[in-house]
């Protein structure tokens, strides 16, 4: 489970990343808000936890703009603000939950695990005989399990989250990859890897050149596609 956790107090930020760490979490830090929303544009992450007094950009804007160009991934707020109308903004403004601070790392490491198992059960991924579990992540053609990578996984979870719509390469190496330094034709090799793994299941993944790559089920497909 990657978390982004954006925190500003060095010392806390020491305590609480070794605390998820320890539970299973990758966490991944940032000190101050304009340095979050760029990482968090940069790479893919499960779950974000976020102080709302930062430098640079305010969590609450850091928040809205995460919002605003389609996020969905869950946020957890923690803050130091008690006012009831301070917690009432930031649900509406897009957080998925709200820890005020001092908190217990326990409640934390179990809230962020539950907004987690709801993100990624909150759906069966599908298309045609192809499948992804919500709860688990095991995927099948029909009734057989598949046996995939961990990045061929991640390929194919972003591609069915929009089945029929084209993704860019470069959104796709992020999702896959985030920053890992890996060779120019490593979206590519994958592609070609899960085209292999998903025969038979009636779902086609298609290259538009120049545009991206995208997941369609061949049975409702009219006129020929660029495989």
């Amino acid at each position: 489970m990657k978390v982004l956790m954006v925190e500003d107090d060095l010392a806390l930020g020491d305590a609480l990343g070794r605390v998820l760490q320890a539970r299973g979490f990758e966490v991944t830090r940032c000190a101050d808000g304009s340095e979050a929303l760029a990482m968090f544009r940069r790479r893919s992450h499960d779950v974000v936890l976020l102080d709302l007094s930062l430098p640079g950009l305010d969590g609450m804007e850091v928040l809205r703009l995460m919002r605003d160009g389609g996020s969905s991934v869950p946020v957890l707020v923690m803050t130091a603000r008690s006012a009831v109308q301070d917690r009432v903004l930031g649900l509406n403004e897009g957080a998925d939950d709200y820890l005020t601070k001092p908190f217990d790392i326990e409640e934390l490491a179990a809230r962020l695990k539950a907004l987690v198992r709801r993100s990624h059960g909150a759906q069966e991924l599908r298309c045609a005989l192809l499948r992804v579990d919500g709860q688990t992540g095991a995927v099948f053609r029909g009734a057989a399990p598949l046996d995939v990578s961990t990045r061929e996984l991640a390929l194919l979870k972003t591609l069915l989250a929009r089945p029929g719509q084209a993704i860019g390469k470069e959104e796709l190496h992020r999702a896959v990859f985030g920053d890992e330094p890996v060779g120019a034709d490593a979206i590519e090799v994958l592609v070609h890897r899960l085209r292999k793994r998903i025969q038979g299941s009636g779902a086609q993944l298609v290259t538009l050149r120049g545009v991206g790559y995208l997941m369609i089920d061949e049975a409702i497909t009219e006129g020929p596609v660029a495989a």
